[in-house]
Protein backbone atom coordinates (compact mmCIF):
# COMPACT_ATOMS: atom_id res chain seq x y z
CA UNK A 1 0.00 0.00 0.00
CA UNK A 2 1.42 3.39 -0.75
CA UNK A 3 -0.92 5.68 1.73
CA UNK A 4 1.72 7.59 3.19
CA UNK A 5 3.31 9.43 0.29
CA UNK A 6 1.78 10.99 -3.23
CA UNK A 7 3.38 8.34 -4.91
CA UNK A 8 4.17 9.33 -8.70
CA UNK A 9 5.20 6.51 -11.02
CA UNK A 10 7.96 7.32 -13.84
CA UNK A 11 8.56 4.86 -16.89
CA UNK A 12 12.16 3.34 -16.57
CA UNK A 13 13.37 4.68 -20.19
CA UNK A 14 17.11 4.49 -20.97
CA UNK A 15 18.66 8.00 -19.78
CA UNK A 16 17.83 6.80 -16.12
CA UNK A 17 19.73 3.41 -16.76
CA UNK A 18 23.37 3.71 -16.72
CA UNK A 19 25.64 0.61 -17.14
CA UNK A 20 23.58 -1.14 -19.51
CA UNK A 21 23.39 -1.46 -23.50
CA UNK A 22 20.14 -2.50 -24.19
CA UNK A 23 16.99 -2.46 -22.23
CA UNK A 24 14.92 -5.07 -23.30
CA UNK A 25 10.96 -4.54 -23.26
CA UNK A 26 9.05 -7.87 -21.32
CA UNK A 27 5.92 -8.55 -19.79
CA UNK A 28 6.79 -7.05 -16.94
CA UNK A 29 8.80 -4.13 -17.81
CA UNK A 30 12.37 -3.81 -18.76
CA UNK A 31 14.93 -5.78 -18.33
CA UNK A 32 18.50 -4.48 -18.49
CA UNK A 33 21.33 -6.18 -20.77
CA UNK A 34 25.43 -6.00 -20.67
CA UNK A 35 25.14 -7.18 -24.42
CA UNK A 36 23.24 -6.22 -27.21
CA UNK A 37 20.80 -8.45 -28.90
CA UNK A 38 23.14 -8.94 -31.97
CA UNK A 39 25.80 -10.18 -29.26
CA UNK A 40 23.31 -12.10 -27.80
CA UNK A 41 22.35 -13.91 -31.03
CA UNK A 42 25.48 -15.52 -32.11
CA UNK A 43 26.07 -17.22 -29.02
CA UNK A 44 23.49 -19.78 -27.45
CA UNK A 45 25.12 -20.68 -24.47
CA UNK A 46 23.26 -20.20 -21.37
CA UNK A 47 26.00 -19.04 -18.86
CA UNK A 48 26.92 -16.02 -21.09
CA UNK A 49 22.81 -15.67 -21.38
CA UNK A 50 22.78 -15.68 -18.04
CA UNK A 51 25.62 -13.89 -16.86
CA UNK A 52 25.17 -10.69 -19.67
CA UNK A 53 21.53 -9.95 -17.93
CA UNK A 54 22.88 -10.31 -14.61
CA UNK A 55 23.10 -6.17 -14.34
CA UNK A 56 26.66 -5.90 -12.93
CA UNK A 57 27.68 -2.18 -12.73
CA UNK A 58 24.03 -1.41 -13.61
CA UNK A 59 22.24 1.42 -11.60
CA UNK A 60 18.98 3.68 -11.74
CA UNK A 61 20.78 7.92 -11.60
CA UNK A 62 18.02 9.99 -10.64
CA UNK A 63 18.45 14.00 -9.67
CA UNK A 64 15.30 13.84 -6.99
CA UNK A 65 14.44 16.23 -3.84
CA UNK A 66 12.51 12.43 -3.35
CA UNK A 67 12.42 11.32 0.87
CA UNK A 68 10.84 7.98 -0.33
CA UNK A 69 11.58 5.83 -3.48
CA UNK A 70 9.82 2.22 -4.28
CA UNK A 71 11.05 -0.14 -7.11
CA UNK A 72 9.42 -3.12 -8.01
CA UNK A 73 11.49 -5.70 -9.72
CA UNK A 74 11.51 -9.32 -10.94
CA UNK A 75 14.84 -10.72 -9.95
CA UNK A 76 15.54 -14.65 -11.25
CA UNK A 77 17.41 -16.42 -8.28
CA UNK A 78 19.68 -18.84 -8.80
CA UNK A 79 19.02 -22.01 -6.43
CA UNK A 80 21.99 -24.73 -6.39
CA UNK A 81 20.81 -28.48 -5.93
CA UNK A 82 22.83 -30.07 -3.05
CA UNK A 83 24.09 -26.52 -2.29
CA UNK A 84 23.04 -23.95 0.77
CA UNK A 85 20.25 -21.24 -0.27
CA UNK A 86 21.43 -18.36 -1.54
CA UNK A 87 21.16 -15.57 -0.11
CA UNK A 88 18.62 -12.74 -2.23
CA UNK A 89 20.30 -10.09 -4.23
CA UNK A 90 21.45 -6.53 -2.48
CA UNK A 91 20.13 -3.68 -4.01
CA UNK A 92 22.52 -0.38 -2.78
CA UNK A 93 21.46 3.04 -2.62
CA UNK A 94 23.56 5.76 -3.20
CA UNK A 95 23.17 9.43 -2.24
CA UNK A 96 24.86 11.92 -3.86
CA UNK A 97 28.24 9.27 -4.35
CA UNK A 98 27.32 7.68 -0.99
CA UNK A 99 25.91 4.36 0.80
CA UNK A 100 22.72 5.43 2.16
CA UNK A 101 20.93 2.17 2.16
CA UNK A 102 20.46 -0.78 1.32
CA UNK A 103 17.51 -3.85 0.46
CA UNK A 104 16.88 -7.01 -1.51
CA UNK A 105 13.59 -8.31 -2.59
CA UNK A 106 12.23 -11.14 -1.78
CA UNK A 107 10.43 -13.78 -4.32
CA UNK A 108 11.08 -13.79 -8.13
CA UNK A 109 11.48 -16.47 -10.11
CA UNK A 110 13.82 -19.34 -9.61
CA UNK A 111 17.09 -20.89 -11.75
CA UNK A 112 17.15 -24.26 -10.55
CA UNK A 113 20.94 -25.65 -11.34
CA UNK A 114 22.01 -29.53 -11.20
CA UNK A 115 25.79 -28.97 -11.24
CA UNK A 116 26.19 -32.84 -11.37
CA UNK A 117 24.08 -32.84 -14.63
CA UNK A 118 24.61 -29.58 -16.27
CA UNK A 119 21.09 -29.18 -16.60
CA UNK A 120 18.66 -26.06 -15.05
CA UNK A 121 14.99 -25.33 -14.76
CA UNK A 122 13.09 -22.07 -14.33
CA UNK A 123 10.33 -21.58 -11.93
CA UNK A 124 8.40 -18.53 -12.27
CA UNK A 125 7.52 -16.32 -9.17
CA UNK A 126 6.12 -13.06 -7.95
CA UNK A 127 7.64 -9.19 -8.61
CA UNK A 128 8.52 -7.94 -5.17
CA UNK A 129 8.69 -4.58 -3.79
CA UNK A 130 12.04 -2.52 -2.21
CA UNK A 131 11.93 0.98 -0.81
CA UNK A 132 14.07 3.23 0.80
CA UNK A 133 12.32 5.87 2.93
CA UNK A 134 13.50 8.84 5.26
CA UNK A 135 15.81 11.04 2.55
CA UNK A 136 16.44 14.42 2.75
CA UNK A 137 13.87 16.41 0.56
CA UNK A 138 17.23 18.62 -1.15
CA UNK A 139 18.15 18.16 -4.24
CA UNK A 140 20.21 15.18 -4.50
CA UNK A 141 21.70 12.48 -6.71
CA UNK A 142 20.49 9.40 -6.26
CA UNK A 143 21.50 5.81 -7.54
CA UNK A 144 20.09 2.16 -6.93
CA UNK A 145 22.48 -0.10 -8.05
CA UNK A 146 20.75 -3.65 -8.94
CA UNK A 147 22.33 -6.73 -7.23
CA UNK A 148 25.67 -7.83 -9.91
CA UNK A 149 24.24 -11.52 -9.48
CA UNK A 150 20.99 -11.76 -9.65
CA UNK A 151 18.83 -11.40 -13.11
CA UNK A 152 16.74 -7.98 -12.73
CA UNK A 153 13.22 -6.99 -14.56
CA UNK A 154 12.73 -3.81 -13.79
CA UNK A 155 9.29 -3.20 -13.25
CA UNK A 156 8.26 0.01 -11.39
CA UNK A 157 9.50 2.97 -9.74
CA UNK A 158 7.79 5.27 -7.40
CA UNK A 159 8.64 8.00 -5.94
CA UNK A 160 7.33 11.05 -3.67
CA UNK A 161 8.98 13.79 -6.03
CA UNK A 162 9.23 13.98 -9.74
CA UNK A 163 13.04 12.72 -10.97
CA UNK A 164 15.00 13.05 -13.96
CA UNK A 165 18.28 11.59 -15.28
CA UNK A 166 21.01 12.15 -13.39
CA UNK A 167 22.79 15.11 -14.88
CA UNK A 168 26.48 14.22 -16.70
CA UNK A 169 28.98 15.49 -14.11
CA UNK A 170 31.81 15.14 -16.82
CA UNK A 171 33.43 12.35 -15.74
CA UNK A 172 35.07 9.68 -17.87
CA UNK A 173 33.86 6.55 -18.89
CA UNK A 174 35.76 3.39 -18.35
CA UNK A 175 34.92 0.13 -19.94
CA UNK A 176 36.10 -3.05 -18.55
CA UNK A 177 35.67 -6.54 -19.34
CA UNK A 178 36.64 -9.87 -17.87
CA UNK A 179 35.24 -13.33 -16.35
CA UNK A 180 33.02 -13.76 -12.98
CA UNK A 181 35.79 -12.39 -11.07
CA UNK A 182 35.12 -8.84 -12.88
CA UNK A 183 31.78 -9.94 -12.45
CA UNK A 184 31.65 -9.90 -8.83
CA UNK A 185 31.03 -13.26 -7.91
CA UNK A 186 31.30 -13.49 -3.96
CA UNK A 187 31.19 -9.35 -3.81
CA UNK A 188 29.10 -8.06 -0.70
CA UNK A 189 27.38 -6.33 -2.60
CA UNK A 190 26.69 -4.65 -6.39
CA UNK A 191 28.60 -1.19 -5.44
CA UNK A 192 31.62 -3.06 -3.86
CA UNK A 193 32.39 -5.65 -6.92
CA UNK A 194 36.26 -4.48 -6.96
CA UNK A 195 35.43 -2.73 -10.80
CA UNK A 196 32.67 -0.89 -9.13
CA UNK A 197 35.09 0.09 -5.80
CA UNK A 198 37.69 1.03 -8.50
CA UNK A 199 36.03 3.53 -10.22
CA UNK A 200 34.49 5.17 -6.75
CA UNK A 201 38.02 5.36 -5.89
CA UNK A 202 39.23 6.37 -9.37
CA UNK A 203 36.05 9.13 -10.22
CA UNK A 204 35.08 7.57 -13.78
CA UNK A 205 31.84 6.16 -14.78
CA UNK A 206 31.58 2.06 -14.92
CA UNK A 207 30.53 -0.10 -17.52
CA UNK A 208 31.56 -3.54 -16.82
CA UNK A 209 30.96 -6.11 -18.78
CA UNK A 210 32.76 -8.62 -16.75
CA UNK A 211 30.81 -11.81 -18.04
CA UNK A 212 31.25 -14.78 -15.34
CA UNK A 213 32.17 -18.09 -16.87
CA UNK A 214 32.31 -16.16 -20.28
CA UNK A 215 35.47 -14.06 -20.88
CA UNK A 216 36.93 -16.28 -23.41
CA UNK A 217 37.77 -14.05 -26.04
CA UNK A 218 34.59 -13.91 -28.39
CA UNK A 219 34.51 -11.84 -31.45
CA UNK A 220 31.12 -10.62 -30.43
CA UNK A 221 32.43 -9.15 -27.27
CA UNK A 222 35.32 -7.80 -28.91
CA UNK A 223 32.73 -5.95 -31.17
CA UNK A 224 30.47 -4.74 -28.64
CA UNK A 225 33.90 -3.13 -26.43
CA UNK A 226 34.44 -1.51 -30.50
CA UNK A 227 30.85 -0.14 -30.14
CA UNK A 228 30.60 1.12 -26.99
CA UNK A 229 31.88 5.05 -26.18
CA UNK A 230 34.40 4.82 -23.39
CA UNK A 231 37.44 7.07 -22.34
CA UNK A 232 39.23 4.11 -20.72
CA UNK A 233 39.27 0.06 -21.54
CA UNK A 234 40.52 -2.67 -19.67
CA UNK A 235 40.32 -6.48 -20.94
CA UNK A 236 41.54 -8.98 -18.05
CA UNK A 237 41.77 -12.18 -19.88
CA UNK A 238 43.12 -15.58 -18.53
CA UNK A 239 40.85 -17.54 -15.88
CA UNK A 240 37.84 -18.60 -18.19
CA UNK A 241 40.18 -19.94 -21.05
CA UNK A 242 41.84 -22.62 -18.45
CA UNK A 243 38.87 -23.41 -16.58
CA UNK A 244 36.85 -24.23 -19.45
CA UNK A 245 39.58 -25.67 -21.44
CA UNK A 246 38.46 -23.73 -24.33
CA UNK A 247 42.14 -23.92 -26.67
CA UNK A 248 45.32 -24.07 -26.68
CA UNK A 249 48.77 -22.17 -27.08
CA UNK A 250 48.69 -22.17 -30.99
CA UNK A 251 45.01 -20.82 -30.83
CA UNK A 252 45.49 -18.68 -28.07
CA UNK A 253 48.02 -15.70 -29.04
CA UNK A 254 46.45 -15.25 -32.64
CA UNK A 255 42.79 -14.47 -30.21
CA UNK A 256 44.56 -12.24 -28.79
CA UNK A 257 45.59 -10.12 -31.43
CA UNK A 258 42.23 -10.56 -33.13
CA UNK A 259 40.68 -9.22 -29.91
CA UNK A 260 42.64 -6.26 -29.51
CA UNK A 261 42.38 -5.47 -33.24
CA UNK A 262 38.95 -5.15 -33.04
CA UNK A 263 38.85 -2.95 -29.80
CA UNK A 264 41.55 -0.98 -31.68
CA UNK A 265 39.22 -0.58 -34.91
CA UNK A 266 36.73 1.23 -32.91
CA UNK A 267 39.10 2.61 -29.67
CA UNK A 268 42.59 3.19 -31.91
CA UNK A 269 44.12 5.69 -28.99
CA UNK A 270 41.97 4.99 -26.20
CA UNK A 271 44.23 4.11 -22.87
CA UNK A 272 43.98 -0.01 -23.20
CA UNK A 273 45.18 -1.84 -20.26
CA UNK A 274 45.47 -6.05 -20.45
CA UNK A 275 45.02 -7.40 -17.25
CA UNK A 276 46.71 -11.06 -16.70
CA UNK A 277 44.53 -13.40 -14.31
CA UNK A 278 44.92 -12.62 -10.46
CA UNK A 279 46.97 -15.33 -8.72
CA UNK A 280 44.63 -18.91 -8.70
CA UNK A 281 46.79 -21.32 -7.23
CA UNK A 282 45.24 -24.50 -8.39
CA UNK A 283 45.85 -23.24 -12.39
CA UNK A 284 48.81 -21.56 -12.19
CA UNK A 285 50.38 -24.83 -13.50
CA UNK A 286 47.67 -26.95 -13.95
CA UNK A 287 45.51 -26.85 -17.13
CA UNK A 288 41.63 -27.32 -16.80
CA UNK A 289 39.04 -27.65 -17.24
CA UNK A 290 37.88 -26.81 -13.76
CA UNK A 291 35.02 -28.97 -12.52
CA UNK A 292 32.91 -28.62 -8.72
CA UNK A 293 34.01 -31.31 -5.99
CA UNK A 294 30.81 -32.83 -5.60
CA UNK A 295 31.85 -34.36 -2.59
CA UNK A 296 31.87 -30.75 -1.06
CA UNK A 297 28.47 -30.31 -2.40
CA UNK A 298 27.29 -33.00 -0.73
CA UNK A 299 28.43 -31.32 2.34
CA UNK A 300 26.74 -28.36 1.60
CA UNK A 301 29.67 -26.13 0.20
CA UNK A 302 30.72 -24.92 -2.99
CA UNK A 303 34.60 -25.48 -4.13
CA UNK A 304 36.19 -26.35 -7.10
CA UNK A 305 38.92 -28.34 -8.44
CA UNK A 306 41.38 -28.59 -11.62
CA UNK A 307 40.86 -31.46 -13.48
CA UNK A 308 44.09 -31.07 -15.97
CA UNK A 309 47.61 -32.76 -15.57
CA UNK A 310 50.41 -30.34 -15.53
CA UNK A 311 52.21 -32.76 -17.91
CA UNK A 312 49.84 -31.61 -21.00
CA UNK A 313 51.24 -28.03 -20.92
CA UNK A 314 53.89 -29.56 -23.16
CA UNK A 315 50.95 -30.20 -26.37
CA UNK A 316 49.74 -26.81 -25.63
CA UNK A 317 47.27 -26.54 -23.03
CA UNK A 318 47.06 -23.55 -20.89
CA UNK A 319 47.69 -22.22 -17.27
CA UNK A 320 47.60 -19.15 -15.68
CA UNK A 321 51.31 -19.17 -16.00
CA UNK A 322 51.83 -19.47 -19.61
CA UNK A 323 49.07 -16.98 -20.21
CA UNK A 324 50.55 -14.35 -18.16
CA UNK A 325 53.78 -15.36 -20.21
CA UNK A 326 51.98 -14.56 -23.52
CA UNK A 327 49.86 -11.40 -22.41
CA UNK A 328 53.30 -10.04 -20.94
CA UNK A 329 54.48 -10.58 -24.88
CA UNK A 330 51.40 -10.18 -27.30
CA UNK A 331 51.39 -6.33 -25.47
CA UNK A 332 55.50 -5.62 -25.44
CA UNK A 333 55.20 -6.11 -29.02
CA UNK A 334 52.59 -4.44 -30.32
CA UNK A 335 52.79 -1.45 -27.65
CA UNK A 336 55.89 -0.69 -30.44
CA UNK A 337 53.69 0.97 -32.11
CA UNK A 338 50.58 1.32 -29.62
CA UNK A 339 52.04 3.69 -27.21
CA UNK A 340 48.26 3.55 -25.38
CA UNK A 341 48.41 0.05 -24.82
CA UNK A 342 49.34 -1.31 -21.26
CA UNK A 343 50.16 -4.74 -19.33
CA UNK A 344 49.63 -5.00 -15.95
CA UNK A 345 50.41 -8.68 -13.67
CA UNK A 346 47.13 -9.93 -12.49
CA UNK A 347 49.03 -11.04 -8.86
CA UNK A 348 50.06 -7.59 -8.60
CA UNK A 349 45.91 -6.99 -7.20
CA UNK A 350 46.10 -10.73 -5.70
CA UNK A 351 49.46 -12.44 -5.38
CA UNK A 352 50.59 -15.11 -3.33
CA UNK A 353 50.99 -13.28 -0.17
CA UNK A 354 47.56 -12.47 -0.24
CA UNK A 355 46.80 -15.98 -0.70
CA UNK A 356 47.63 -17.25 2.55
CA UNK A 357 45.94 -14.27 4.51
CA UNK A 358 43.03 -14.32 2.14
CA UNK A 359 42.44 -17.50 0.46
CA UNK A 360 40.05 -18.02 -2.23
CA UNK A 361 37.14 -19.56 -0.24
CA UNK A 362 36.00 -21.64 -3.33
CA UNK A 363 39.54 -22.01 -4.97
CA UNK A 364 38.32 -19.93 -8.26
CA UNK A 365 36.44 -16.41 -6.69
CA UNK A 366 37.59 -13.93 -3.98
CA UNK A 367 35.31 -12.96 -1.03
CA UNK A 368 34.33 -9.77 0.32
CA UNK A 369 37.22 -8.29 1.11
CA UNK A 370 39.62 -9.57 -1.35
CA UNK A 371 37.28 -7.49 -3.89
CA UNK A 372 37.61 -4.36 -1.95
CA UNK A 373 41.89 -5.00 -1.81
CA UNK A 374 41.58 -5.45 -5.77
CA UNK A 375 39.68 -2.35 -5.87
CA UNK A 376 41.76 -0.30 -4.14
CA UNK A 377 45.33 -1.80 -5.54
CA UNK A 378 43.37 -1.49 -9.05
CA UNK A 379 42.74 2.41 -8.92
CA UNK A 380 46.18 2.76 -7.74
CA UNK A 381 47.69 1.37 -10.56
CA UNK A 382 45.76 2.33 -12.86
CA UNK A 383 44.36 6.31 -11.94
CA UNK A 384 47.51 7.35 -10.18
CA UNK A 385 49.94 10.05 -11.85
CA UNK A 386 52.20 7.30 -13.33
CA UNK A 387 48.94 4.83 -14.08
CA UNK A 388 48.01 3.72 -17.54
CA UNK A 389 44.42 6.10 -17.66
CA UNK A 390 46.03 8.78 -15.95
CA UNK A 391 46.13 10.35 -19.34
CA UNK A 392 42.64 9.48 -19.95
CA UNK A 393 41.34 11.12 -17.02
CA UNK A 394 43.33 14.22 -17.14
Amino acid sequence: MHTQHNWITTPITPDLVRGALELEHTEHGVLPHRLPAKARAQCADPQLAMAESQPSGVRLALRTRATAVELDTLPTKRVYVGAPPRPDGVYDLLVDGRLAGQARVTGGNSLVIDMSTGTAEHRPGPAGTLRFTGLSDSAKDVEIWLPHNEITELVALRTDAPVEPAPDRGRKVWLHHGSSISHGSDAASPSTTWPALAAALGGVELINLGLSGSALLDPFTARTLRDTPADLLSVKIGINLVNTDLMRLRAFAPAVHGFLDTIREGHPTTPLLVLSPILCPMHEDTPGPSAPDMTALAAGRLRFLAMGDPADRASGKLTLGVIREELARIVAQRAAADPNLHYADGRDLYGQADSATLPLPDELHPDADTHRRIGERFAKLAFTADGPFAQGTA
